[in-house]
């Protein structure tokens, strides 16, 4: 792997300051939410729909810390914008919102290195302040909103969204989900169009097994607070998880969302008697762990029989080590799935554990009947 401390030349304005939210599209917003809520510790936080006067979108915001997750859904017959969406991606992330500075200029640089402007800056405000916004679509059918505040907003979201209209009394008697910011959005590089530069990159001859193998390169603004993968499969003996999953989203779109916990373990705890479901590593791998760690020059300090129970993975460098774990896909689709990360100074993207991420999708995979021989050279595209 290879880690980039070039971030070029500072820009002149303007400037992304974070992952503002995620907003999904889905064939009934009221039910995902509930279920991000049950299995993954969630909380309903503002809600738009035709209570407030939102005639063909309802909207359901719920929150975890600084993660805001939005699912939309249309309310109306005939709405083939959103139809069609479903039917080629089924429920997928839709957009990923950036909150940034001088939205204008970032419009105008985006324009100049070649991105399509979905929609124009444009100003919405209420009683509880104004925001500014503009969409980019740099790839596919996912586009990046741009928020820029214009003074301080007092709401609960963003304009137009109020309380929600129920409050679950079951969502209090659970566990915590432990779960803290979004570490990293795996989706198709917005670097060229919106001012981010190269981060971190591991090539095929490092990431593989006999099915699936991977390029990766990781971009980010210059304050390094937003972290994008941009991976591409490479070809195998049969047909990858990769490719499964450009087959089963119809096309590019974001595979996985990485969340951040300062204690994984308590979180992959709790997060387990909700019910949320994790891939599983084989007990091998923590054999091999453990011959590892014995020559290396950091400590784990958690123990490593509690992360064998409940299949956490670990990755490390000499400075540092990551724990991860990623949940199976959360549609029937096997296209999106989670990633609940902690880091202990360490910057990377678990390469040390892609293979044995990838063995286990593929262990699912062929459960699926989808582990086949690929049926032509042209297979394999770029999907993130």
């Amino acid at each position: 792997q290879t880690s980039y401390t070039d971030k070029g030349e500072k820009p002149e304005r303007g400037k992304f300051l974070r992952f503002h939210h995620v907003k999904f599209w889905v064939g009934n917003a009221k039910q995902a939410a509930g279920f991000y809520c049950d299995k993954m510790g969630f909380e309903p936080l503002a809600y738009k729909g035709l209570e407030t006067g939102s005639r063909e979108v309802v909207s359901h915001v719920i929150k975890q810390d600084k993660i805001l997750f939005v699912f939309e859904s249309a309310l109306n017959p005939g709405n083939e914008e959103m139809g069609e969406h479903l039917i080629q991606h089924g429920d997928a992330v839709k957009d990923i919102a950036f909150q940034v500075e001088d939205c204008d200029f970032l419009v105008k640089k985006a324009k100049e290195r070649g991105a399509v402007i979905v929609k124009e800056p444009w100003v919405e405000q209420d009683k509880d302040g104004k925001v500014k916004y503009a969409v980019v679509q740099t790839y596919g059918d996912t586009t990046h909103t741009l928020v820029e505040y214009m003074g301080p907003y007092k709401g609960l979201f963003l304009p137009g969204y109020e309380k929600p209209l129920f409050k679950d009394q079951l969502l209090a008697k659970l566990p915590p989900g432990c779960l803290s910011f979004i570490d990293h959005i795996n989706a198709r590089s917005p670097r060229s169009c919106l001012l981010f530069h190269r981060f971190w990159s591991i090539d095929d001859k490092q990431i593989h097994t006999q099915y699936s193998s991977l390029r990766s390169i990781v971009v980010t603004n210059y304050e390094e607070t937003i972290k994008m993968p941009i991976n591409e499969p490479a070809h195998g003996k049969k047909k990858s998880q990769i490719q499964e999953y450009v087959d089963y989203n119809g096309g590019p779109g974001v595979q996985h969302i990485a969340l951040n916990t300062s204690n994984i373990i308590q979180a992959i705890v709790n997060l387990r008697a909700r019910g949320m479901e994790f891939l599983s590593a084989p007990d091998t791998y923590y054999d091999s762990l453990r011959e590892k760690l014995k020559t290396a020059k950091i400590k784990v300090k958690e123990d490593l029989k509690t992360l064998q129970d409940l299949k956490i993975l670990v990755d490390f460098d000499d400075k540092g080590y990551l724990l991860q774990i990623f949940t199976k896909p959360l549609q029937d689709r096997p296209t999106l799935f989670l990633e609940v990360i902690q880091r202990n100074n360490h910057f990377g993207f678990g390469a040390g554990n892609f293979k044995s991420l990838f063995e286990a999708i593929e262990k699912d995979q062929d459960a699926r009947g989808n582990l086949t021989a690929l049926t032509s050279d042209g297979d394999l595209k770029a999907f993130y």
